[in-house]
Order: structure tokens, then sequence, then C-alpha cells
């Protein structure tokens, strides 16, 4: 009988948070009232809600840097890291995956391995233009772009690419970054 009882007190719970869940989140992220749709659709408005934080975050911190017109090939310093992705997806895997940043006043550019793919995230200004000029160095750099997301706060804008490796591809993560932030630069230099 208490096994009886344990279940019916677990099923609770879950119905309790689950009820929470969904008031917490807007109603067009679940698309139905059952509990995979409703984790699914917490689970999409919380990875937007960290893409909003991560522009906020980008704007306020270029903000806080030389308020230059572009910056110059010198100044971009690459940081090298290592992403503990258990903390991120949230599961008991603990790997690491390597990855690489090269930020400026103009643009945050981060690119880790992701399985056989690369993914790219960019944080910048809106700059007309800036998306195919991207998308133009990856390509000359042996890479496919297999998808994009672009997400957009005021003046600020975020890209998310999957890349995949070409066969000719020789650049590692470090040189990666800092191509996507060379980008800028020419941008930079041309308006002036």
């Amino acid at each position: 009988m208490s096994h009886i009882a344990v279940e019916r007190n677990r099923r609770r719970q879950m119905n309790e948070h689950l009820k929470v869940l969904r008031s917490l989140t807007p109603c067009f992220y679940i698309k139905r009232g059952d509990q995979a749709s409703i984790i699914g659709g917490v689970i999409e408005f919380i990875k937007e809600l960290h893409q909003v934080l991560q522009a906020l975050e980008s704007q306020k911190r270029r903000k806080s840097l030389s308020p230059s017109p572009g910056p110059s090939p010198r100044t971009l310093q690459p940081n090298f890291h290592q992403l503990d992705c258990s903390s991120i997806i949230g599961s008991n895997n603990s790997f690491k995956e390597l990855g690489a940043s090269c930020n400026s006043s103009v643009a945050d550019v981060e690119v880790k391995i992701c399985g056989s793919n690369v993914i790219l995230k960019v944080i910048s200004q809106r700059i007309p233009g800036q998306v195919a000029r991207i998308i133009t160095v990856l390509e000359s750099l042996s890479f496919e772009v297999l998808h994009l997301n672009i997400s957009s706060m005021e003046e600020t804008v975020l890209y998310q690419f999957v890349v995949k490796i070409e066969l000719g591809c020789q650049l590692s993560l470090e040189e990666l970054a800092m191509e996507v932030q060379q980008s800028f630069c020419s941008e930079a230099i041309t308006m002036l």
C-alpha cells in the first residue's frame, strides 16, 4: 500500500510543478496540455530568454568598451576556453567541449565544436549586409552553413550558425573566431 501512496504523491507533485511551469510560460510556447508539450514549451521559452540575456550582456559589454568606430586588428585578442556542457544541457554526462571567442567593441564572436559540426554565435549591433559577409567568410574557409537563426532586440542582433566542416578546412576554432571578427573590421573600414 505504501508504494501506491508514494506514486500518488509523486504524480501530485509532478502535476503541481507542471501547473507552475505552465503559468510562468507564455501560452504560445505550449501547443497542447500534455506533459511533453508543457516541458518542450518551457525549454523553448528558456532558450529564448537565454538568447535575450546574451544579447543584453553583450550590449552592456560593448557600451563599457571604448566607443571607437571599429576594432583595429591589433586590439582583437581571442579568448580560448573549455565549455562545460553538462551545466548547459542539464544532464549528468560530464564532458567538455572546446571553444574559442574573439570579442571587440563591435562584435562578440564565440565558436565551439558540437559533435561533427561547429556552432558559431555572433552578437553585434545591426549592420546591413553583415550576415552575408559572415556567410561569405564561412564558405571561403570551407564551411557549409547548415542552419542560421537570427534574433534581434532593438539595435542588437544575435546570429547563431550551425556549420559543417568541409574536408578542405584546416582552420582552428581560434582562427575561425578571428576571421569572423575580421569581417566586422572590413565593414568598419569601408564605413570610414
